[in-house]
C-alpha cells in the first residue's frame, strides 16, 4: 500500500450527469459528421485579465511647437489596473461580442446570464447568419 492525495476536481458528477454528458457529446459528434458547416457555427467564449490603459489619441497628444522641434513621448508601460475582458468568437467569423466586467463586479451566475443575453442580442444584430 502507498499513501496518495485525492485529486481535486471542480465538482463530483452523479451517474445521471455523466450519462447526460455522454449523450450530448454523441449528439455533437453525429451533427459534426452529418454537417460540413457544423464547426463554422460554434461560438466559443473566454475571459482574460487585461491591463487597462488611459491612452491619448494622436489628436489629444498633439501640441503647437516651433519649426524644427518635435516633442517626445515615452512608451507606455503596463498599467497597474487590470480588468476582466469577456469575449466570444466564432472561428470563421471572428469576434462576435466582447465586454469588460466592471471593477468590483462579482463573477457569478447572474453576471454570466446577463452577458449571455447580451451575446444573444449581439449575434442577432451583428451576425444573423450564425443565428
Amino acid at each position: 500500500m502507498r499513501r496518495v492525495s485525492s485529486k481535486f476536481v471542480p465538482r463530483l458528477l452523479t451517474d445521471d450527469q455523466k450519462e447526460n454528458r455522454v449523450e450530448i457529446s454523441q449528439e455533437l459528434l453525429d451533427n459534426a459528421d452529418g454537417n460540413e458547416n457544423f464547426l463554422k457555427n460554434i461560438i466559443t467564449g473566454d475571459a482574460r485579465w487585461v491591463y487597462g490603459y488611459d491612452v491619448e489619441t494622436k489628436m489629444q497628444s498633439s501640441q503647437w511647437v516651433g519649426k524644427g522641434s518635435r516633442p517626445k513621448k515615452g512608451r507606455m508601460s503596463l498599467s497597474q489596473i487590470k480588468v476582466l475582458l469577456v469575449f466570444f468568437f466564432c472561428y470563421w467569423k471572428g469576434i462576435v461580442h466582447l465586454e469588460f466586467v466592471p471593477r468590483g463586479q462579482m463573477i457569478n451566475k447572474q453576471l454570466y446570464q446577463e452577458v449571455l443575453a447580451r451575446l444573444r442580442d449581439a449575434v442577432c444584430r451583428k451576425k444573423p447568419e450564425l443565428w
